[in-house]
Protein backbone atom coordinates (compact mmCIF):
# COMPACT_ATOMS: atom_id res chain seq x y z
CA UNK A 1 0.00 0.00 0.00
CA UNK A 2 1.22 3.55 -0.64
CA UNK A 3 1.68 5.91 1.91
CA UNK A 4 -0.86 8.15 1.75
CA UNK A 5 0.85 11.73 1.02
CA UNK A 6 1.31 14.99 3.46
CA UNK A 7 0.62 18.14 1.75
CA UNK A 8 1.25 21.58 2.58
CA UNK A 9 -2.06 23.95 2.55
CA UNK A 10 -2.65 27.58 2.17
CA UNK A 11 -5.47 28.44 5.14
CA UNK A 12 -5.76 31.79 3.16
CA UNK A 13 -7.66 29.78 0.24
CA UNK A 14 -7.96 26.07 1.72
CA UNK A 15 -5.71 24.84 -1.41
CA UNK A 16 -3.03 22.53 -1.15
CA UNK A 17 0.29 23.88 -2.27
CA UNK A 18 2.24 21.26 -2.37
CA UNK A 19 3.29 17.61 -1.81
CA UNK A 20 6.47 18.06 1.26
CA UNK A 21 6.42 14.12 3.00
CA UNK A 22 3.99 10.79 3.04
CA UNK A 23 2.85 9.39 6.39
CA UNK A 24 5.08 7.49 8.55
CA UNK A 25 4.32 3.98 8.78
CA UNK A 26 4.94 2.05 11.66
CA UNK A 27 8.41 0.63 10.28
CA UNK A 28 9.18 4.14 9.86
CA UNK A 29 8.37 5.67 13.50
CA UNK A 30 10.20 2.34 14.74
CA UNK A 31 13.34 3.44 12.51
CA UNK A 32 13.31 6.78 13.77
CA UNK A 33 12.75 5.82 17.49
CA UNK A 34 15.78 3.24 16.97
CA UNK A 35 17.82 5.57 15.72
CA UNK A 36 17.57 8.66 18.76
CA UNK A 37 17.94 5.63 20.67
CA UNK A 38 21.54 5.14 19.50
CA UNK A 39 21.92 8.58 19.72
CA UNK A 40 21.78 8.85 23.16
CA UNK A 41 25.58 8.71 23.75
CA UNK A 42 26.49 11.44 21.82
CA UNK A 43 24.48 13.71 24.43
CA UNK A 44 26.41 12.94 27.21
CA UNK A 45 28.92 15.58 26.97
CA UNK A 46 27.47 18.43 28.54
CA UNK A 47 29.90 20.61 26.43
CA UNK A 48 29.06 18.88 23.47
CA UNK A 49 25.18 19.10 24.01
CA UNK A 50 25.12 23.12 24.35
CA UNK A 51 27.46 24.20 21.58
CA UNK A 52 24.35 22.22 19.85
CA UNK A 53 22.05 23.78 21.12
CA UNK A 54 23.54 27.26 19.73
CA UNK A 55 24.69 26.15 16.56
CA UNK A 56 21.01 25.32 16.08
CA UNK A 57 19.51 28.46 17.03
CA UNK A 58 22.69 30.12 14.68
CA UNK A 59 21.04 28.11 12.06
CA UNK A 60 17.27 28.67 12.84
CA UNK A 61 18.48 33.02 12.61
CA UNK A 62 20.38 32.49 9.17
CA UNK A 63 17.66 30.83 8.06
CA UNK A 64 15.20 33.20 9.33
CA UNK A 65 13.84 34.63 6.17
CA UNK A 66 13.24 31.30 4.24
CA UNK A 67 11.66 29.72 7.52
CA UNK A 68 9.48 33.04 8.07
CA UNK A 69 8.03 33.12 4.73
CA UNK A 70 7.12 28.86 4.91
CA UNK A 71 5.61 29.53 8.11
CA UNK A 72 3.40 32.59 6.84
CA UNK A 73 2.57 30.23 3.69
CA UNK A 74 1.30 27.36 5.68
CA UNK A 75 -0.63 29.14 9.14
CA UNK A 76 -1.18 32.65 7.88
CA UNK A 77 0.13 34.38 11.04
CA UNK A 78 1.99 36.96 9.34
CA UNK A 79 5.57 37.94 9.36
CA UNK A 80 5.95 40.46 11.94
CA UNK A 81 4.03 37.88 14.35
CA UNK A 82 6.42 35.26 13.16
CA UNK A 83 9.54 36.57 13.52
CA UNK A 84 9.14 37.46 16.59
CA UNK A 85 8.18 33.46 17.75
CA UNK A 86 11.70 32.32 15.87
CA UNK A 87 13.01 35.59 17.80
CA UNK A 88 11.89 33.61 21.26
CA UNK A 89 12.75 29.94 19.40
CA UNK A 90 16.22 30.87 19.16
CA UNK A 91 16.82 32.52 22.76
CA UNK A 92 15.14 29.87 24.43
CA UNK A 93 17.54 27.36 22.67
CA UNK A 94 21.03 29.76 23.69
CA UNK A 95 19.00 29.87 27.49
CA UNK A 96 19.33 25.73 27.67
CA UNK A 97 22.63 26.01 26.52
CA UNK A 98 23.64 28.24 29.14
CA UNK A 99 21.43 26.32 31.60
CA UNK A 100 23.80 23.25 30.36
CA UNK A 101 27.12 24.86 30.98
CA UNK A 102 26.10 25.48 34.37
CA UNK A 103 24.46 22.59 35.45
CA UNK A 104 22.15 23.65 38.17
CA UNK A 105 19.60 21.21 36.86
CA UNK A 106 21.51 17.95 38.07
CA UNK A 107 20.86 18.50 41.75
CA UNK A 108 23.85 17.04 42.50
CA UNK A 109 23.93 15.71 45.91
CA UNK A 110 26.84 14.43 48.05
CA UNK A 111 26.79 13.00 51.87
CA UNK A 112 29.51 11.57 53.28
CA UNK A 113 29.19 8.57 55.73
CA UNK A 114 28.06 9.52 59.31
CA UNK A 115 28.23 6.70 61.73
CA UNK A 116 27.65 8.96 64.48
CA UNK A 117 23.36 9.41 62.75
CA UNK A 118 20.56 7.58 63.53
CA UNK A 119 20.22 5.47 61.29
CA UNK A 120 23.72 5.63 60.43
CA UNK A 121 24.26 7.40 56.98
CA UNK A 122 26.24 5.85 54.21
CA UNK A 123 28.46 7.47 51.43
CA UNK A 124 25.68 8.93 48.87
CA UNK A 125 25.44 10.74 46.17
CA UNK A 126 22.64 11.78 43.79
CA UNK A 127 22.01 13.42 40.54
CA UNK A 128 20.05 13.08 37.54
CA UNK A 129 20.40 11.65 34.43
CA UNK A 130 18.27 11.83 30.92
CA UNK A 131 15.38 9.45 30.89
CA UNK A 132 16.03 8.52 27.16
CA UNK A 133 13.96 9.55 23.93
CA UNK A 134 11.26 11.91 24.15
CA UNK A 135 8.21 12.10 22.04
CA UNK A 136 7.48 15.65 21.04
CA UNK A 137 4.13 16.52 19.24
CA UNK A 138 3.89 19.65 17.66
CA UNK A 139 1.25 22.70 18.45
CA UNK A 140 -1.01 24.19 15.62
CA UNK A 141 -0.04 27.90 16.67
CA UNK A 142 3.17 27.94 17.86
CA UNK A 143 4.98 27.13 14.20
CA UNK A 144 8.09 27.69 15.82
CA UNK A 145 7.59 27.84 19.62
CA UNK A 146 6.12 24.75 20.81
CA UNK A 147 6.94 22.92 17.39
CA UNK A 148 10.19 21.25 15.65
CA UNK A 149 12.89 23.30 17.71
CA UNK A 150 10.29 24.80 20.17
CA UNK A 151 10.28 24.35 24.34
CA UNK A 152 10.07 20.39 24.29
CA UNK A 153 12.68 19.91 21.89
CA UNK A 154 14.87 22.46 23.43
CA UNK A 155 14.30 21.24 27.10
CA UNK A 156 15.04 17.63 26.32
CA UNK A 157 17.87 18.33 24.10
CA UNK A 158 19.34 19.71 27.13
CA UNK A 159 18.29 17.25 29.28
CA UNK A 160 20.55 14.91 27.36
CA UNK A 161 17.40 13.35 25.69
CA UNK A 162 17.31 13.00 21.75
CA UNK A 163 13.76 13.63 20.58
CA UNK A 164 11.23 12.15 18.10
CA UNK A 165 8.78 14.79 16.63
CA UNK A 166 5.01 14.20 15.61
CA UNK A 167 4.87 16.92 13.13
CA UNK A 168 1.43 19.25 13.12
CA UNK A 169 -0.07 18.92 10.12
CA UNK A 170 -0.49 22.59 9.88
CA UNK A 171 2.96 23.40 8.99
CA UNK A 172 4.46 19.67 7.31
CA UNK A 173 6.60 22.17 5.11
CA UNK A 174 8.49 24.22 7.55
CA UNK A 175 8.70 21.17 10.09
CA UNK A 176 10.81 19.57 7.07
CA UNK A 177 12.87 22.80 6.78
CA UNK A 178 13.36 23.23 10.90
CA UNK A 179 14.83 19.31 11.26
CA UNK A 180 17.12 19.66 8.27
CA UNK A 181 18.15 22.71 10.57
CA UNK A 182 18.41 21.04 13.79
CA UNK A 183 20.29 17.95 12.52
CA UNK A 184 22.78 20.00 10.55
CA UNK A 185 23.51 21.52 13.76
CA UNK A 186 24.23 18.03 15.52
CA UNK A 187 26.26 17.24 12.46
CA UNK A 188 28.89 20.18 13.10
CA UNK A 189 29.35 18.50 16.63
CA UNK A 190 29.76 14.93 15.54
CA UNK A 191 25.87 14.13 16.88
CA UNK A 192 24.13 11.54 14.60
CA UNK A 193 21.37 12.87 12.71
CA UNK A 194 18.97 10.17 14.40
CA UNK A 195 19.18 12.87 17.77
CA UNK A 196 16.30 14.79 15.92
CA UNK A 197 13.51 12.82 13.94
CA UNK A 198 10.48 13.56 12.37
CA UNK A 199 7.45 11.85 11.62
CA UNK A 200 4.41 12.33 9.99
CA UNK A 201 0.99 11.51 10.41
CA UNK A 202 -2.18 10.57 12.43
CA UNK A 203 -1.22 6.98 12.88
CA UNK A 204 2.30 8.24 13.32
CA UNK A 205 1.90 9.60 16.35
CA UNK A 206 -0.23 6.51 18.07
CA UNK A 207 3.03 4.20 17.01
CA UNK A 208 4.96 6.86 18.56
CA UNK A 209 3.63 6.76 21.78
CA UNK A 210 3.46 3.84 22.50
CA UNK A 211 7.07 2.36 21.40
CA UNK A 212 8.76 0.82 23.81
CA UNK A 213 12.23 3.10 23.44
CA UNK A 214 9.83 6.06 24.04
CA UNK A 215 10.58 7.02 27.70
CA UNK A 216 8.93 10.12 27.49
CA UNK A 217 6.62 12.59 26.29
CA UNK A 218 5.47 16.33 25.44
CA UNK A 219 2.20 17.58 24.02
CA UNK A 220 0.24 21.16 23.15
CA UNK A 221 -3.04 20.72 21.78
CA UNK A 222 -6.65 20.18 22.31
CA UNK A 223 -8.11 18.15 25.33
CA UNK A 224 -9.39 15.38 23.36
CA UNK A 225 -5.79 14.58 21.76
CA UNK A 226 -4.15 14.95 24.10
CA UNK A 227 -6.23 12.98 26.62
CA UNK A 228 -6.05 10.47 24.44
CA UNK A 229 -2.73 10.17 24.12
CA UNK A 230 -1.95 10.66 27.94
CA UNK A 231 -4.06 7.51 28.57
CA UNK A 232 -2.44 5.60 26.11
CA UNK A 233 0.95 6.40 27.62
CA UNK A 234 -0.36 5.00 31.08
CA UNK A 235 -1.56 2.02 29.42
CA UNK A 236 1.69 0.74 28.28
CA UNK A 237 3.04 -2.13 29.60
CA UNK A 238 5.71 0.11 31.06
CA UNK A 239 3.71 3.47 31.83
CA UNK A 240 5.65 6.82 30.91
CA UNK A 241 5.48 10.42 31.79
CA UNK A 242 3.25 12.32 29.65
CA UNK A 243 3.61 16.25 29.90
CA UNK A 244 0.33 17.85 28.04
CA UNK A 245 -1.23 20.84 27.84
CA UNK A 246 -4.86 20.50 27.33
CA UNK A 247 -6.95 23.22 27.26
CA UNK A 248 -7.09 26.20 29.62
CA UNK A 249 -10.20 29.11 30.03
CA UNK A 250 -8.17 31.66 31.39
CA UNK A 251 -10.34 33.06 34.13
CA UNK A 252 -10.69 37.41 34.78
CA UNK A 253 -11.93 38.37 37.31
CA UNK A 254 -12.85 41.93 37.48
CA UNK A 255 -13.55 43.97 41.01
CA UNK A 256 -16.03 46.40 41.36
CA UNK A 257 -13.35 48.88 42.62
CA UNK A 258 -11.40 48.27 39.35
CA UNK A 259 -14.18 48.09 37.28
CA UNK A 260 -15.07 51.73 38.41
CA UNK A 261 -11.51 53.50 38.24
CA UNK A 262 -10.79 52.10 35.04
CA UNK A 263 -13.71 50.55 33.12
CA UNK A 264 -12.15 51.92 29.18
CA UNK A 265 -8.76 50.62 30.43
CA UNK A 266 -10.04 47.04 30.80
CA UNK A 267 -12.29 46.97 28.04
CA UNK A 268 -9.50 47.55 25.86
CA UNK A 269 -6.84 45.81 27.39
CA UNK A 270 -9.35 43.09 26.94
CA UNK A 271 -10.38 43.37 23.47
CA UNK A 272 -6.54 43.29 22.55
CA UNK A 273 -5.96 40.66 24.36
CA UNK A 274 -8.53 38.16 22.85
CA UNK A 275 -8.04 39.16 19.20
CA UNK A 276 -4.50 38.99 19.37
CA UNK A 277 -3.35 36.13 16.59
CA UNK A 278 -6.63 35.82 15.55
CA UNK A 279 -7.68 34.43 19.45
CA UNK A 280 -5.32 31.58 18.77
CA UNK A 281 -3.22 31.25 22.22
CA UNK A 282 -3.48 28.65 24.63
CA UNK A 283 -3.67 31.56 27.36
CA UNK A 284 -6.59 33.92 25.69
CA UNK A 285 -8.68 34.86 28.63
CA UNK A 286 -11.92 32.80 27.61
CA UNK A 287 -13.99 33.88 30.37
CA UNK A 288 -14.26 37.44 32.48
CA UNK A 289 -15.73 37.99 35.31
CA UNK A 290 -17.70 41.75 35.44
CA UNK A 291 -19.53 43.69 38.18
CA UNK A 292 -23.33 44.54 37.64
CA UNK A 293 -23.73 48.39 37.58
CA UNK A 294 -22.13 51.49 35.68
CA UNK A 295 -18.66 50.36 35.96
CA UNK A 296 -19.31 47.24 34.75
CA UNK A 297 -21.31 48.75 31.56
CA UNK A 298 -18.90 50.94 30.83
CA UNK A 299 -16.29 48.39 30.78
CA UNK A 300 -18.63 46.41 28.26
CA UNK A 301 -18.78 49.77 26.28
CA UNK A 302 -15.33 50.10 25.57
CA UNK A 303 -14.75 46.08 25.41
CA UNK A 304 -17.41 46.71 22.15
CA UNK A 305 -15.96 49.48 20.46
CA UNK A 306 -12.45 47.75 20.31
CA UNK A 307 -13.65 44.79 19.16
CA UNK A 308 -15.92 45.81 16.94
CA UNK A 309 -13.11 47.91 15.38
CA UNK A 310 -10.68 44.48 14.72
CA UNK A 311 -10.61 42.90 11.19
CA UNK A 312 -11.60 40.10 10.26
CA UNK A 313 -8.91 36.65 10.59
CA UNK A 314 -7.46 33.65 8.99
CA UNK A 315 -7.57 30.70 11.67
CA UNK A 316 -4.94 27.77 11.27
CA UNK A 317 -6.71 25.83 8.67
CA UNK A 318 -10.82 25.49 7.74
CA UNK A 319 -11.69 22.73 10.53
CA UNK A 320 -10.61 25.00 13.09
CA UNK A 321 -12.63 27.95 11.26
CA UNK A 322 -15.25 25.64 11.25
CA UNK A 323 -15.11 24.19 14.97
CA UNK A 324 -15.02 27.89 15.66
CA UNK A 325 -18.20 29.46 13.43
CA UNK A 326 -19.87 26.34 15.37
CA UNK A 327 -18.76 26.78 18.89
CA UNK A 328 -19.63 30.42 18.59
CA UNK A 329 -22.97 29.94 17.11
CA UNK A 330 -23.45 27.04 19.59
CA UNK A 331 -22.91 29.33 22.57
CA UNK A 332 -24.55 32.15 21.62
CA UNK A 333 -28.00 30.55 21.17
CA UNK A 334 -27.99 29.63 24.77
CA UNK A 335 -30.95 31.69 27.41
CA UNK A 336 -30.25 34.85 28.42
CA UNK A 337 -26.84 35.28 26.00
CA UNK A 338 -26.19 38.08 23.97
CA UNK A 339 -23.65 39.12 21.57
CA UNK A 340 -22.75 42.92 21.76
CA UNK A 341 -20.22 41.82 19.23
CA UNK A 342 -21.36 38.51 17.21
CA UNK A 343 -18.11 35.90 16.07
CA UNK A 344 -18.60 33.90 13.56
CA UNK A 345 -17.70 33.66 9.87
CA UNK A 346 -16.64 36.55 7.15
CA UNK A 347 -16.80 35.31 4.39
CA UNK A 348 -15.21 31.58 3.01
CA UNK A 349 -11.50 31.85 4.72
CA UNK A 350 -12.37 34.36 7.30
CA UNK A 351 -13.83 34.96 10.60
CA UNK A 352 -14.78 37.74 12.72
CA UNK A 353 -13.82 38.58 16.57
CA UNK A 354 -16.77 39.05 19.15
CA UNK A 355 -17.67 38.38 23.19
CA UNK A 356 -20.79 36.78 24.69
CA UNK A 357 -22.18 38.34 27.68
CA UNK A 358 -24.82 36.30 30.44
CA UNK A 359 -25.76 36.68 33.60
CA UNK A 360 -23.07 35.05 36.66
CA UNK A 361 -26.13 33.54 37.69
CA UNK A 362 -26.59 30.95 34.68
CA UNK A 363 -23.10 30.57 35.47
CA UNK A 364 -23.53 28.94 38.75
CA UNK A 365 -24.70 25.46 38.74
CA UNK A 366 -24.89 22.87 36.37
CA UNK A 367 -26.38 22.95 33.30
CA UNK A 368 -26.72 23.46 29.22
CA UNK A 369 -24.57 27.00 30.44
CA UNK A 370 -21.32 24.98 31.13
CA UNK A 371 -20.32 25.11 27.36
CA UNK A 372 -19.77 28.57 28.20
CA UNK A 373 -16.82 27.00 30.57
CA UNK A 374 -14.80 25.11 28.15
CA UNK A 375 -12.68 26.86 25.78
CA UNK A 376 -13.67 27.91 22.39
CA UNK A 377 -10.34 28.21 20.40
CA UNK A 378 -10.75 31.58 17.87
CA UNK A 379 -11.81 35.00 18.64
CA UNK A 380 -14.20 35.18 21.25
CA UNK A 381 -14.77 35.69 24.82
CA UNK A 382 -17.53 35.03 27.62
CA UNK A 383 -18.21 38.27 30.23
CA UNK A 384 -20.05 37.15 32.69
CA UNK A 385 -21.46 39.91 34.39
CA UNK A 386 -22.29 39.51 38.53
CA UNK A 387 -24.21 40.87 40.96
CA UNK A 388 -22.35 40.73 44.27
CA UNK A 389 -19.41 38.76 45.60
CA UNK A 390 -21.01 35.77 46.18
CA UNK A 391 -22.14 34.95 42.65
CA UNK A 392 -18.69 35.53 41.25
CA UNK A 393 -17.10 33.08 43.70
CA UNK A 394 -20.23 30.58 42.82
CA UNK A 395 -18.87 30.65 39.16
CA UNK A 396 -15.11 30.51 40.23
CA UNK A 397 -15.87 27.53 42.48
CA UNK A 398 -17.16 25.59 39.35
CA UNK A 399 -14.27 26.44 37.18
CA UNK A 400 -11.38 23.64 36.04
CA UNK A 401 -7.86 23.84 36.15
CA UNK A 402 -5.93 26.39 34.02
CA UNK A 403 -3.26 27.81 32.64
CA UNK A 404 -3.57 31.39 34.01
CA UNK A 405 -5.68 33.28 36.29
CA UNK A 406 -6.22 37.14 36.07
CA UNK A 407 -7.55 39.74 38.75
CA UNK A 408 -7.59 43.19 37.80
CA UNK A 409 -7.56 45.27 40.78
CA UNK A 410 -8.42 49.04 41.47
CA UNK A 411 -5.09 51.23 42.77
CA UNK A 412 -6.21 50.41 46.50
CA UNK A 413 -6.78 46.94 46.26
CA UNK A 414 -3.28 46.51 44.80
CA UNK A 415 -1.97 48.37 47.58
CA UNK A 416 -3.16 45.74 49.98
CA UNK A 417 -6.29 47.03 50.70
CA UNK A 418 -9.73 45.36 50.73
CA UNK A 419 -10.21 42.37 48.94
CA UNK A 420 -6.72 42.39 46.99
CA UNK A 421 -4.63 39.48 48.65
CA UNK A 422 -8.04 37.70 49.14
CA UNK A 423 -8.83 37.72 45.66
CA UNK A 424 -5.26 36.54 45.14
CA UNK A 425 -4.84 33.88 47.33
CA UNK A 426 -8.35 32.54 46.02
CA UNK A 427 -7.31 32.39 42.42
CA UNK A 428 -3.89 30.72 43.28
CA UNK A 429 -5.57 27.40 43.18
CA UNK A 430 -7.05 27.34 39.87
CA UNK A 431 -4.15 28.14 37.87
CA UNK A 432 -0.55 27.83 37.57
CA UNK A 433 0.07 31.91 36.50
CA UNK A 434 -2.04 34.61 38.33
CA UNK A 435 -1.68 37.81 37.00
CA UNK A 436 -2.24 40.71 38.74
CA UNK A 437 -3.64 43.93 36.23
CA UNK A 438 -2.54 42.70 33.27
CA UNK A 439 -3.33 40.08 30.31
CA UNK A 440 -2.59 36.66 29.97
CA UNK A 441 -1.46 36.43 26.68
CA UNK A 442 2.45 36.60 26.15
CA UNK A 443 4.32 34.05 28.01
CA UNK A 444 7.84 35.24 28.91
CA UNK A 445 11.08 32.75 28.03
CA UNK A 446 12.77 33.76 31.80
CA UNK A 447 14.10 31.10 34.48
CA UNK A 448 11.17 31.75 36.72
CA UNK A 449 8.11 31.60 34.12
CA UNK A 450 5.51 28.38 34.93
CA UNK A 451 3.06 27.43 31.94
CA UNK A 452 1.51 24.60 33.23
CA UNK A 453 -1.94 24.04 35.92
CA UNK A 454 -4.56 22.14 37.10
CA UNK A 455 -6.00 19.30 35.22
CA UNK A 456 -6.53 19.78 31.93
CA UNK A 457 -4.43 22.91 31.80
CA UNK A 458 -1.93 20.35 31.86
CA UNK A 459 -1.62 16.69 32.84
CA UNK A 460 1.41 17.24 35.36
CA UNK A 461 2.81 19.77 37.80
CA UNK A 462 5.45 20.88 35.68
CA UNK A 463 6.02 23.98 33.06
CA UNK A 464 6.81 23.80 29.42
CA UNK A 465 8.36 27.31 29.56
CA UNK A 466 11.58 28.63 30.95
CA UNK A 467 14.53 26.69 32.64
CA UNK A 468 13.05 24.26 35.15
CA UNK A 469 10.87 22.85 32.10
CA UNK A 470 14.19 20.87 31.62
CA UNK A 471 13.41 18.66 35.09
CA UNK A 472 10.11 16.91 32.62
CA UNK A 473 13.31 14.90 31.27
CA UNK A 474 15.39 13.73 34.19
CA UNK A 475 14.77 11.26 37.08
CA UNK A 476 17.09 10.71 40.06
CA UNK A 477 19.72 8.30 41.10
CA UNK A 478 21.86 7.69 43.93
CA UNK A 479 25.07 6.16 44.46
CA UNK A 480 25.78 4.30 47.68
CA UNK A 481 29.09 3.36 49.01
CA UNK A 482 30.54 3.79 45.20
CA UNK A 483 33.89 4.08 44.97
CA UNK A 484 35.26 7.27 43.96
CA UNK A 485 37.27 5.65 40.41
CA UNK A 486 33.27 4.73 39.59
CA UNK A 487 31.57 7.25 40.44
CA UNK A 488 30.78 9.87 37.08
CA UNK A 489 32.73 12.87 37.16
CA UNK A 490 29.68 15.26 38.26
CA UNK A 491 29.59 13.28 41.51
CA UNK A 492 33.53 13.31 42.82
CA UNK A 493 34.83 14.96 45.38
CA UNK A 494 37.03 17.01 43.78
CA UNK A 495 34.04 18.50 41.28
CA UNK A 496 36.62 18.79 38.59
CA UNK A 497 33.47 19.85 36.23
CA UNK A 498 32.79 23.07 38.75
CA UNK A 499 29.03 21.78 39.63
CA UNK A 500 27.17 24.03 41.87
CA UNK A 501 25.72 21.13 44.57
CA UNK A 502 24.89 20.12 48.26
CA UNK A 503 27.87 18.55 49.82
CA UNK A 504 27.50 17.76 53.10
CA UNK A 505 24.67 19.98 53.78
CA UNK A 506 26.02 22.94 52.30
CA UNK A 507 24.96 24.61 48.94
CA UNK A 508 28.11 25.70 47.60
CA UNK A 509 28.30 27.41 43.98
Amino acid sequence: MTAAPVWSVDPRTGKRREQVAVEATAQDVDAAVRAAHAARGALTDRTVRAAFLRSAAAGLDAARDGLVEAADAETALGPARLTGELARTTYQLRAFAGIVDEGGFLDVIIDHPDATATPPVPDLRRYKVPLGVVAVYSASNFPFAFSVAGGDTASALAAGCPVVVKAHPDHPALSERVVEVLRRAAAEHGIPEGVAGLVHGFDAGVALIGHPLVAAAGFTGSVRGGRALFDAAAARPVPIPFHGELGSLNPVLVTEAAAAERAEEIGGGLAASVTLGAGQFCVKPGLVLVPSGAGGDRLVKSLTDAVGGTGPGVLLDHRMRDDFVAGAAERAQLPDVDAPVAPGADGEHTVSAGFLTVPAARLAAAGDHDLLLEECFGPVTVVARYTDEAEAECVLSRLPGNLTATVQLSSDEAAGEGRGPELLARLTPLAGRVLVNGWPTGVAVAPAQHHGGPYPATTSTSTSVGGTAVERWLRPVVYQNAPEALLPPELRDDNPLGLPRRYDGVLER
